[in-house]
């Protein structure tokens, strides 16, 4: 398992990072390219409308906290918070702190590019989603990157949308599931150990699992009520409490700032070649990191959207980009500030002290997260524990109804059923795992092989979102439900109007 793992982790640092063992073999990883790329074409494409649609989009969201009658399963703000119950998660806390840890506050720069072409992203893969969804038998919605490849593409393109598939089922069993449970299981143990409490592994796996197994048994629906109601009240807590810390330290936040554009550049590094690399370990940390915790391009947050009761690919595609700009440009940049602004005393291996928590090479990962909580505010550890395993938890529940859709695709709706109770032993088999490093590196390969084909499908109907983004626009047309054609002709006019247009 050990040369398994160490194979994983040389691949995941070439598609991510560039390199091949101790040999660089590219200036960045191909999943860079690939990601900034498609999402900088979109954003130019589309005339930068994820910040022209920003403010309206909230009003979107606001107003579709009840739904709007049309066909769908869960309300557009119930399907936001699916799918940030999937993005907001230990890469809100952990990643952050290991992006910063590793690739420097520089990283935190190349974080807020990737969400920012990923807000283009999310637009263009949700749109898609809504305008190629179906409704099966079981009169479920049923829609994501492997419907609209299949639908708008072709069924010669089914292979790719398999693809897409595997690489999602594989992907929540790692980061979606056991890495969560992991991640929920540290908190409980080390929340019990404060009290003095000695609490096995085993017993937060059977609560975590009985908790999963009442909110997911349900399906969409109830995962749908579930998060509308958890993720925006903990996202909340945790956004003004980290804002308290970092208005307390308002000192030290142009600093902050300075580090984090001097770092995202080189600048200030010692010599040539050590800022090149810490260019380059920047630029690879902030990708990864930001693309693992906001998951644009990567094609699941699409399948939750697809669920929107909603007659407007347009609308929903708008609100699902806001979910990019909560999750990384307000969520990981508090938690990126509070570690960069609050100085204390953090211990070092050889027993010196340093600034900063991310400085420290005792720390590591949600600790770094947690030291710098901790020493900001009365209370910080607890708040962190409880956010972590809150938003731990909501992430379970998100992934489970993203490889439920995978395992429907490849197998039929018969699957969905049996699967949940095999998600609910995901959940509680990832509690037992002492070390998840393995994991982590297996995850982003994973996320790799959603990504690959999902990238490809929205640069094929890259020309589609085009064109009915451009009629909705300019002439208030709404873009037809998928109809059971094999793909949409290239010239097609889109129907009459559905419902007017607000703009």
């Amino acid at each position: 398992m050990d040369a398994f793992f160490e194979n994983v982790t040389i691949f995941s640092d070439f598609l991510w990072g560039g390199t091949w063992g101790d040999d660089r073999i590219l200036p960045v990883g191909p999943i860079t390219v690939i990601l900034l790329g498609t999402g900088l074409y979109l954003m130019i494409a589309m005339g930068a409308r994820p910040l022209r649609r920003l403010f309206p989009a909230f009003r979107e969201l606001w107003a579709g906290r009840k739904g709007t009658g049309a066909a769908g399963e869960i309300t557009p703000w119930q399907a936001l918070s699916t799918a940030l119950s999937g993005q907001v998660g230990t890469g809100n806390l952990a990643g952050v702190a290991t992006a910063i840890a590793i690739g420097g506050p520089g990283a935190i720069f190349w974080m807020w590019i990737t969400a920012l072409f990923g807000m283009a992203l999310a637009y263009a893969e949700s749109s898609l989603a809504v305008r190629y969804r179906e409704k099966h038998e079981d009169g479920h919605f049923h829609g994501g990157p492997m419907y609209y490849i299949r639908n708008g593409l072709g069924k010669k393109w089914g292979w790719l949308a398999f693809l897409f598939c595997i690489g999602a089922l594989c992907s929540a069993l790692a980061t979606g599931g056991m890495i969560q449970s992991n991640s929920v299981t540290q908190s409980a143990v080390e929340a019990a150990t404060t009290l003095g409490i000695a609490l096995p592994n085993w017993v937060v796996g059977l609560v975590l699992a009985g908790l999963v197994f009442i909110v997911i048994i349900g399906g969409i629906k109830s995962i749908g009520r579930v998060a509308g109601k958890v993720v925006p009240i903990m996202a909340l807590i945790y956004v003004l409490a980290a804002l308290g810390i970092v208005i307390m330290n308002a000192d030290q936040v142009p600093a902050a700032f300075a580090t984090i554009f001097t770092n995202a550049f080189g600048i200030g590094e010692v010599a040539g070649g050590l800022a090149g690399y810490g260019i380059l370990a920047a630029i690879r940390e902030g990708v990864a990191r930001g693309l693992f915790s906001n998951e644009a391009g990567q094609g699941s947050a699409p399948i939750a959207h697809a669920a929107a009761k909603t007659n407007n690919p347009v609308k929903q595609g708008e609100i699902a980009m806001l979910g990019v700009f909560i999750d990384t440009m307000i969520i990981c940049t508090l938690t990126a500030l509070v570690i960069l602004v609050v100085d204390a005393q953090y211990p070092m291996l050889d027993g010196s002290f340093v600034t900063f928590a991310w400085q420290s090479d005792v720390l590591q990962a949600s600790a770094v997260t947690t030291a710098a909580f901790s020493a900001g505010m009365i209370g910080g550890a607890w708040l962190i524990l409880a956010a972590q395993g809150l938003f731990a938890f909501t992430t379970i529940i998100g992934w489970s109804y993203y490889a439920e859709q995978s395992a429907t695709y490849a197998l039929g709706d018969w699957a969905a059923r049996p699967f949940r109770f095999v998600w609910v032993i995901v959940a509680f088999a990832g509690t037992l795992i002492v070390d998840v490093t393995g994991l982590w590196r297996f995850g982003d390969v994973a996320n790799a092989m959603m990504l690959f084909p999902n990238v490809i499908g929205v640069l094929l109907l890259s020309g589609v979102v085009l064109k009915y983004t451009r009629d909705f626009d300019q002439k208030g047309i709404i873009p037809p439900a998928w109809n059971g054609a094999d793909a949409v002709p290239a010239g097609a006019e889109p129907p009459a109007v559905e419902e007017p247009s607000d703009r």
